[in-house]
């Protein structure tokens, strides 16, 4: 014998990727200086056979098993087990789903891996809404290339409210004004006409919308950027582009955001198959 002292061994066992479970653990043992224990965590634990491996392992060395099983029927096992061995187990996760069930009146829906999937969708939510940002009103026309979904328009035609409302559907969406004094950036024509929506609106509801927005800003609603031949100008423009696009155009007069973006999903999710084909 080398005389070296053993540290304990804490076995993580989850049936997803246990992380929870050993942040838990090392959250503890950084009260007792961390060092003192050895963690190996055991991800994926779908069945009774490799539950029963970890067990025998832990007693065998006399160690502890933290888990995180949302399967009544492993978690069983392993409290059975534990217990016929003398075997330290702590249930990580299952003392707050009962709570929960007792609070909502309704049962888990037992799935393993519930919150790593949560976790990647919040942070996939996240990085579309960072994307809106970045490639909001045409800062970067690189941006129309790799969005999921190009709005194109003219000014006050919902652009901005819109993409950030897909980016938090998870949707990656640019935006692009059009003018008729700034060509459009040749990369719109380069990319697929089905990721591409036009906006278009009713122009005596647009002079209204353009008035407002004027007076907000402390300035003459007189000006051009109000004017009613102003706004035929561009939405005659617009719609010559969106043409040459061959785009879908949607009209946003008296529609709320949330209905406009459920048409757009809806579009999206349609082309999805052609996309695959």
């Amino acid at each position: 014998m080398d005389g070296t002292i053993r540290k304990p061994i804490v076995y993580v066992v989850s049936d997803s990727v246990g992380e929870t479970a050993e942040f838990v653990v090392k959250a503890v043992a950084s009260q007792f200086n961390s060092g003192h224990v050895e963690i190996k965590r055991v991800p994926f634990v779908g069945n009774v056979e490799t539950l029963l491996d970890v067990i025998e392992d832990a007693a065998a060395v006399g160690g502890m098993v933290a888990y995180t099983l949302v399967l009544p029927e492993l978690r069983r096992v392993i409290m059975e087990e534990s217990e016929r061995r003398g075997l330290i187990t702590v249930d990580v996760m299952g003392p707050m789903m009962d709570a929960f069930a007792r609070l909502l009146h309704i049962d888990p829906r037992l799935e393993p891996g519930l919150v790593r999937r949560l976790d990647e969708e919040y942070f996939r939510r996240v990085a579309a809404i960072e994307f809106a940002v970045k490639y909001d009103d045409g800062k970067d026309p690189r941006g129309l290339m790799l969005a999921d979904v190009v709005l194109i328009g003219v000014s006050r035609t919902s652009k901005t409210p819109l993409s950030m409302y897909l980016a938090h559907k998870r949707l990656k969406v640019a935006n692009l004004p059009l003018l008729p004094e700034a060509e459009p950036p040749q990369e719109l024509f380069w990319i697929s006409p089905n990721k591409v929506i036009g906006l278009t609106i009713n122009p005596q509801q647009l002079n209204g919308i353009r008035e407002e927005r004027l007076k907000t800003l402390g300035l003459h609603v007189g000006a051009n950027y109000a004017s009613l031949e102003r706004i035929l100008e561009e939405l005659a423009y617009a719609e010559k582009v969106m043409r040459k696009v061959g785009c879908p155009i949607f009209d946003v007069s008296n529609k709320a955001v949330e209905e406009v973006a459920n048409k757009i999903m809806q579009i999206i999710k349609e082309e999805e198959p052609q996309h695959g084909a």
